[in-house]
Formats: structure tokens, C-alpha cells, sequence
């Protein structure tokens, strides 16, 4: 399936899930239709639209600390004292 015909998550979706493993956040890489897990080092599929959230179904990854190219996190979140104005 090439990139352009790759179906886009829901964003509110891609906002709720985390790694099922770690609990932590995932990158999602439209062009290979996976959500990656770096801390658990593992790429979950999406099928016809669908993420598969199940680690047997994972694909293993080597990953380096650098970012993926093309990928783009799909949360992050910044935490800020109000004690410091803005």
C-alpha cells in the first residue's frame, strides 16, 4: 500500500492509544501503516484502518535514539509550572 492510498487514523484515536507493553507513546508511521513503540522497540500494524495493539502481533524493531523518518509522534505532552506565568 503506497502512502497515498494509506488510510489516516482518527486523530482523537491516535491521541488515546499508548504501547500496550509499556504504556507509553507511539510514533505513527503512515507509509508502512504502524504504530511504533520505541521504549518497548516494537511496531504495531494497522489493518484495513485498524491498529492491532497486540504485542504477539508486533513486529520487533532495532531503533536508535534519532527520530524515524516520516514518522510523527502521535502525542506529546508538555507539562508547565503555573508558577511560571504563561
Amino acid at each position: 500500500m503506497t502512502d497515498a492510498a494509506a488510510p489516516a487514523l482518527d486523530p482523537k484515536l491516535l491521541e488515546i492509544l499508548v504501547c500496550p507493553a509499556t504504556h507509553g507513546p507511539l510514533i505513527y508511521d503512515r507509509a508502512a501503516q504502524e504504530l511504533i513503540s520505541p521504549r518497548a522497540k516494537l511496531a504495531y500494524p494497522i489493518r484495513d484502518g485498524v491498529p492491532i495493539m497486540l504485542p504477539e502481533e508486533a513486529r520487533g524493531l532495532e531503533i536508535d535514539a534519532g527520530p524515524l523518518p516520516g514518522a510523527q509522534p502521535v502525542f506529546e505532552a508538555t507539562i508547565r509550572d503555573p508558577k511560571d506565568g504563561e
